[in-house]
């Protein structure tokens, strides 16, 4: 990548004031024409969402949207419709014992409404608020019910089973401590109260150990900061055994959505364990052995992210993606997303965002070295997804972020005629975390209070 070092967050804010018009046109037009009976809309085809039946891990994305649309520009049309939706339909997941999403989903509904409230930025009323902190500690012990144990800890498994850990539930993990901040526990057999802190931190230790590489010859693919989508491990005595993938090339390369995904859950989880109290931690290990686990992840995984894209920023759907050959010296040229040989993933590109900028201020406020590299690698990464060909300026179009990525090797992503790989179309997590990422620029160029999933939690 070609970091712009002279950008700043201020040179953005034409390009969000427009982004947030655009935003909240296809918010509406969504709500009006998408056929809920289908199921959650996952994707476009051809302009429009549709379902794609595997996990029902998009409708939170859906709705969340709309209450970040009120935070960001105070149009009370998008609060009500947000919380309406919220209310009426997202219940399921906060029980759903069968998935790993649960940060996706209900932190994305939930977890806005709270902070709203905690923030003043919404009426508060205190039942609504005790319904949403009831809901993510729910959420957050359901999560951490799916429980696989190892010889040093721990993990959430995936929905393929209790061998599998997926490295995007680094994501998801901060539903658990969301419910420990709200004083909750997991109670089991016997009424063992088990700790929600401990269990996130590790699921946090074993994705750092297993799901992320740091080039000290684990195998002939160990790169610095190269993940592997999912871990597999013997449940029998909870050994790792070794990386598989669901959505990415192959086990030995790196899909870039996964790689986004851990980028942002450590970075994230990062500026909690700042705020975390110390009686909470003395069981746990010691603060800054923990902390230097989750530094040296967030780095070694940002660090693979800007060697390993484009000149602009955004990555293609794998790092070892089969054709890459084809596409000449690509790191050095701006992304083209209508080449012929392999897809980017905007929505890659999204997440990936906002990690390096949460991992460059978190840098920055602990005197660490390197802060303005991320800081300024997620500016570049913003400053080119706020344009076209990524930014969907047309109406006729439900998406907001163009060329996002789903699963590339089951063939679900939409190829246009005439074209040879997908492209062109949005994804509901894409659209979501480019609204979550202008959000987060948003309130720092004016000043407002940092956004983390945890305001008023502490």
């Amino acid at each position: 990548m070609e970091i712009l070092n002279q950008l700043t967050a201020d040179d953005l804010r034409k390009k969000l004031q427009l982004f947030w018009e655009l935003s909240g046109e296809k918010i509406k037009q969504i709500d009006a024409n998408y056929d809920a009976a289908q199921g959650s809309p996952v994707f476009t085809v051809k302009g429009k969402y549709t379902a794609r039946g595997w996990t029902e891990w998009t409708q939170g994305f859906q709705f969340g949207s709309s209450v970040l649309q009120f935070d960001a520009t105070g149009d009370i049309f998008f609060l009500e419709s947000g919380r309406k939706n919220i209310i009426e339909k997202m219940a399921s997941h906060l029980t759903h014992t069968g998935v790993h999403d649960h940060g996706f989903n209900n932190l994305s509904t939930y977890g806005n409404l709270l902070r709203l409230i905690n923030e003043g930025k919404m009426p508060f009323n205190s039942w609504e608020k005790n319904y949403y902190e009831l809901a993510l500690k729910v959420s957050g012990a359901v999560q951490a019910g799916r429980w696989t144990k190892t010889p040093n800890g721990g993990f959430i498994y995936s929905f393929n089973g209790p061998h599998s850990l997926f490295v995007d539930t680094i994501r998801t993990v901060r539903v658990l401590m969301a419910a420990h901040l709200l004083g909750h526990t997991l109670q089991g057999e016997g009424d063992v109260r088990i700790s929600l802190l401990e269990r996130a931190i590790q699921h946090m230790e074993t994705t750092a150990l297993w799901s992320v590489y740091y080039g000290n010859g684990r195998d002939s693919c160990d790169v610095w900061g190269r993940t592997a989508h999912e871990s597999i491990f013997n449940i029998s005595d909870g050994a790792y055994r070794c990386p598989n993938s669901q959505q990415g090339f192959s086990g030995f390369t790196t899909w870039t959505r996964g790689l986004a995904w851990a980028m942002l859950g450590f970075a994230e989880e990062l500026e909690l364990l700042q705020h975390i109290p110390e009686k909470d931690m003395e069981q746990l290990g010691t603060r800054h052995k923990i902390e230097n686990t989750m530094v040296q992840a967030a780095r070694a995984t940002c660090d693979f992210y800007i060697e390993n894209t484009t000149k602009d920023g955004i990555p293609f759907w794998d790092a070892g993606a089969l054709n890459l050959h084809r596409l000449t010296n690509y790191k050095h040229h701006l992304s083209d997303p209508f080449n012929d040989w392999e897809p980017v993933d905007s929505s890659a590109a999204a997440i990936g965002a906002q990690a390096l900028l949460r991992l460059g201020n978190f840098l920055k406020k602990n005197n660490e070295g390197d802060a303005e590299k991320y800081w300024q690698a997620g500016l570049t990464v913003a400053d080119t997804l706020l344009n076209p060909p990524y930014l969907s300026t047309d109406p006729g179009h439900q998406g907001l972020l163009l060329h996002s990525i789903y699963h590339h090797p089951n063939g679900w992503d939409y190829i246009p005629e005439g074209k040879k790989i997908p492209c062109g179309e949005s994804s509901m997590w894409g659209d979501y975390h480019l609204r979550e990422m202008a959000l987060y620029l948003q309130r720092f160029i004016n000043n407002e209070p940092y956004y983390t999933f945890f305001n008023g939690l502490i």
